[in-house]
This record gives structure tokens, sequence and C-alpha cells, in this order.
């Protein structure tokens, strides 16, 4: 037994019938569960090697592992796993348990006396480094340091344990003849609720700090790899609620309630959870060990980090005083980075990294759909841009089962390629009100932006520009640079089919420089495209000299845009492009490269179809 000075280092505490100590420097205590596991060992070690089969002994020797490590479980449960590995053992186990529940405190002290036999003589029965045999060398020792009031109080929680089990026992019993009677289906419903009665009684207390570990990187695997598989939100949140109770400076359940709530989109406890989180990890000096002095600050960077993240989730991206970019969670990241190589041209790199996100986040995974909605709208600008529309159609259902708002987006594109502008119209009006109900900016932006460019390939560019207006007022609101660049183009293109080039030109110079450094390879082909269109519109009204001269940097400006969209195999706009090169080169009297241009035209045109107004009304 302990002595008086040893309460320096225990706070004695009893909930819910199980008895457990806040040890400092003993990572596990003695629970009425783990008695019984140990009366499973013993019973082990004295039944001789014929009274149980090799198939039964390799049964029990693989469930060992898990009673172990794992969460205390019900009585019930525990003989239901024992017979199921070796009936007979179950039998002798329960009798063992029974015997020292009805008996009296001493049987208990007498059973932990003779456990230190396992490990005496020339050939024990327990190897002391084994897992089993530090499983027992714990348990010897925290029952070694109980006070006589915390051994009465165990004895006392191991009978209660030992009732609870019984009355499961007498229940099933009950319960089967109720099933003969009125049927199997109220029968799961009463065994449900005797189930979820005794958990809440008997196996409500605290998990040692291995048990926590396994517990913890169990779940946190199966969030990651099969959400299906782990526990229901509440009940995560209960288990984790009450292993901080008895722990609550347990950093690593932290982040795992963390987690749990983004689950369930609760803003508030994701943030509490987060924060405290970093709180217990800078107490507890991992960082800084691990670190150096670089620790602590390293340690309240990614908190910040992670906050950042957790807002960004949430679509919190304005700070209390000024509007902040769009910053990425770690999943996708992962996302942006094969879009950005996909923007780049780069498909077969993207490719790769989405094989690896289907190796890191298979099908069933919580964050498997961010892959697979950015693998769909890979294949649909692939075949967009090929202009095989019917195949663009065809993956439309698969980015709405992923993705409604990003569905119906892509659905209206597809219409207004094939020509069906009132459906288009009515779909992108009917977007646009739900996105700005939502708050959704971008997209708000994107359906703008597709509805301007509604109205003049409908010869209304006038009634675009009010639109473009507003969505620039909104990218430059919310600090949206790419989107605000590209509203510029669109409205230097709506400002050359009203006829004046010339201020459409003075805008482009404006936007044409974030493009080209950092924009997508289809948007710089765009850019150059239309640069070249507003200088042959600018020079029909100049001399013939300063004409050519024109028309021969138009050339070369669309020779670039015409690199750019080789590179993502936009066969459409090079088709566009060699007509305007074949034209100007008309214009020029150069008829060779005129005749190379329009061969490669006539090629394209052939395989693809055709749609859209001309942009360039004269030479």
């Amino acid at each position: 037994m302990a002595s008086v000075h040893e309460s320096l280092y225990f706070n004695p505490m009893m909930t819910n019938g199980v008895v457990h100590a806040n040890v400092f420097g003993i990572k596990d205590w003695v629970t009425p569960y783990k008695i019984a596991v140990l009366v499973l060992l013993n019973e082990m070690g004295r039944t001789g090697e014929g009274a149980v089969s090799l198939v039964e002994r390799r049964r029990l020797n693989q469930l060992l592992l898990p009673l172990l490590q794992g969460p205390d479980i019900t009585l019930s449960k525990l003989y239901k796993l024992i017979e199921e590995s070796c009936p007979q053992l179950a039998n002798s186990v329960q009798i063992r348990i029974k015997l020292m529940a009805e008996g009296e405190l001493k049987d208990m002290e007498q059973f932990f006396d003779d456990l230190s036999d396992s490990f005496s003589g020339t050939e024990p029965e327990v190897h002391k480094t084994s897992v089993v045999g530090l499983f027992l060398r714990h348990m010897i020792l925290a029952y070694s340091k109980l006070s006589f009031s915390q051994v009465f109080k165990l004895y006392t929680a191991l009978q209660q344990y030992f009732q609870n089990g019984e009355k499961k026992t007498v229940q099933d019993s009950d319960m089967e003849l109720t099933n003969r009677e009125e049927g199997e289906r109220k029968m799961e419903k009463e065994e449900l609720d005797v189930s979820v009665r005794e958990e809440e009684v008997s196996c409500s207390g605290p998990l040692s700090q291995k048990q926590a570990e396994v517990f913890l990187s169990q779940q946190a695997s199966l969030l990651k790899n099969d959400e299906t598989k782990a526990l229901t939100p509440a009940s995560l949140q209960k288990e984790l609620n009450n292993l901080l109770k008895f722990n609550p400076d347990f950093a690593e359940a932290h982040y795992l309630s963390y987690l749990n709530n983004l689950r369930v989109q609760d803003v508030f406890s994701s943030t509490h959870s987060l924060l405290h989180y970093f709180d217990r990890l800078i107490l507890t000096g991992a960082e800084s060990k691990s670190n150096g002095e670089e620790g602590y600050g390293r340690s309240l960077r990614y908190a910040a980090l992670n906050l950042a993240a957790l807002h960004c989730r949430f679509g919190h991206y304005t700070s209390d005083e000024n509007p902040v970019d769009h910053i990425s969670t770690p999943e996708v990241l992962y996302q942006e980075t094969i879009g950005q190589g996909c923007k780049e041209g780069c498909f077969a790199a993207a490719s790769e990294v989405l094989k690896h996100l289907k190796e890191r986040f298979p099908p069933n995974s919580q964050h498997a759909q961010l892959w697979m909605l950015c693998d769909q709208k890979i294949q649909f600008d692939r075949a967009m841009n090929d202009g095989k529309y019917h195949l663009a159609d065809s993956l439309v259902a698969g980015i709405t089962a992923l993705n409604s708002i990003e569905g119906v987006y892509r659905k209206a594109m597809v219409l207004q390629a094939q020509n069906q502008m009132s459906e288009a119209h009515r779909l992108l009006q009917k977007l646009l009100v739900h996105c700005q109900k939502m708050k959704n900016t971008e997209m708000v932006i994107s359906v703008l932006l597709s509805v301007a460019e509604l109205y003049w390939r409908s010869s209304s560019p006038a009634i675009a520009l009010p639109v473009l207006l507003q969505a620039l007022a909104l990218s430059k609101e919310y600090r949206l640079q790419y989107l605000a660049s590209e509203t510029v183009l669109n409205l230097a293109f709506a400002q050359l089919i009203l006829g004046i080039p010339e201020q459409a030109l003075s805008l482009l110079h404006m936007a044409i420089e974030p493009i080209l450094a950092d924009g997508a390879v289809l948007d710089k082909g765009r850019a150059m495209f239309l640069v070249a269109k507003c200088q042959v519109a600018s020079a029909a009204s100049y001399d013939p000299s300063k004409k050519a001269e024109a028309l021969e940097a138009a050339i070369e400006n669309l020779t670039e845009a015409k690199s750019y969209f080789t590179k993502v195999d936009c066969k459409e706009q090079i088709r566009d492009v060699v007509y305007y090169q074949a034209r100007l080169y008309q214009a020029l009297g150069k008829t060779q490269e005129r005749n190379r241009c329009a061969m490669l035209f006539r090629q394209l045109h052939q395989e693809l179809p055709s749609h859209g107004v001309p942009l360039i009304n004269h030479l």
C-alpha cells in the first residue's frame, strides 16, 4: 500500500464506478475492465497446451493486442470476444471474475499478489519485456500505489462492473425469448437501448496514455481514409470530452476534436479546439525541444496559418478591417497544384498529382471529392477546348454530383457553346441569384462574366458593360486579382465590338502584364489574340505604310497566341487564329503564308463545329 507522502503524487477520484488517479510518471491505472483482462491472461497461462487447440490459441493471441491497447469495453462484450476465440476459456474467465466479485476484497488482493508469480522461476510464463509482460508490470505497479480507500473503491467498481455484465446476460436471454414471440425488430431496439445505458455506466472512465494514443490514431486514420467507418461526430466528441476531462492537456485530443467539429461545420467549436491544441503544444515544450529556440515561434506561425485556413474553409475571407486574399486549406493546395499544372498546359504533371491524391485519399475518404471534382473539371475543360461539346455535356452529371453549383455553371457553358443562348441565360440567372444569396463571390464574378459573353454574342455589347463593371467592382473589393484582370479583358473586348478599338487597346495594356506573368496559358493566348484584333481594328484608318506595319505586328501577336493555344491543345482557338492570320496575309499580299494558314484552317474546320460571331468586321 502507498504511504501518506504518496498523496502528493495522486489525486484520487471516482467517476461512474471507475477508480483512477492522476499519476505523474505512471502512464496506466487499474480499472475493472483491466482486471478482467488480467484474469484472461492468468487463465491462458494456467491452461495446458492440450486443453486449448492451436487454432484457438492463435485466435486468442490475435485478440490480445486490441484488448490491451484499446479502450475499456463492457464485460458482456469481453465475454463474447473471448467466447468467439475459445468457448472453454470464456467459461473459466467468467467463473474467476464471478468468484472474485462475489467474494471479499482480500480475493482481489490475493489475485494481484499471485500475478507476480508469472515472472518467477527459471522458465517464467511471461517475459518481462514482452507486450503482455509490460502490461502485467504496469498493472501490478499501479495497484501497489493505491491507498486502502482507493483499493476499496476499485473493488466496489469491480462488483458493479460484474453486476452490469450479469444483467446484460440475463437481458440477452430475455430478448431471445421476446424475439420468438414479438419479432426481431423489437429485440434489436431493446438491445440497443440496454447497450447504451451499460456503456454510460461502466465504460466512461479514463483511458491510459497508450489506449488514448491508439484510439486517437485509429480515429484520425479513419477520418482521413474512410470517414464512414469512424465514430459518428456525436459519439467521437463524447469520447474526446471524456478523455480531456481526465487529461485536459492532451494536445492530440484537442486536434482530433478540431477535425471532428469540421465534419459538422461547427466553426465555434473548431476554432476553440484548434486554439487549445496549439496552446497545449507550446505548454508541453514539444516544439521547443525538437526545434530549439525557434520552436515556439514556429508553433505560433503554424497556429496562425491553420486558423487562417479554418476561416477560409468556412468562407470567412475578410477580417474586422480589411479584406484578405483567398487562403487555401492543405487539401487542396493539392487541388490548386493540379489546376495550376493544367493552366500551364502540364497535363502529364497534373495527372501525376492526381495519381498521388488517389492513393493518399481513396474514393471513400473525407477529402476524396476534392480531387474527384478537379479530375472531372480537367476532363471537361479539355473536351471544351477540343470542341467536343457532347463529351463535355456528359461530364456535367458527374461534376454536379460532387458540386451542384459548379455543375450548373458548367452546364451553362456547354449550352452557350452550342448556341442555346436562351437556355444558358436562364440557368446563369438562377445561379447568380443563388450565389449572391450564399455569398459565393468568386462564382458570382464568373457567372457575371458568362452573362456578359452571352450579351455580346447576341449582338448586345452595350448591355454587357454594366454587368462587367459590376464584376470588376467585386473583384477589386475582394482583391481577386486574377478575376479582375479577366474582367478587364472582357471590358476591352466589349469596347472592341462597340467600335472603339483604341480605348480597348489602352485598357489591354493595363491588364495584360499580370496575365502574361501569372495567368493560365489559355488566358495568355486569349489576351494576345485580343491584342491582335484590336491592332487590326485600329489600323483601319491608318495610311498604307503604317497599316502594313500594324498588320505585321498583329500577325506576330497571333503567332504568340497560337503557341499558347497549342500548348494546351485548344484546337478551336487555333482554328480561329489561323483564320485571322490567313486574312492578314491576304491583305499584305503574302500568298504562300496565306495558303499555309488556309490549309491548316481547313483541316481544323473539318474536325470542329463552327460557331460564334467574327470579331474582325473589316481589315
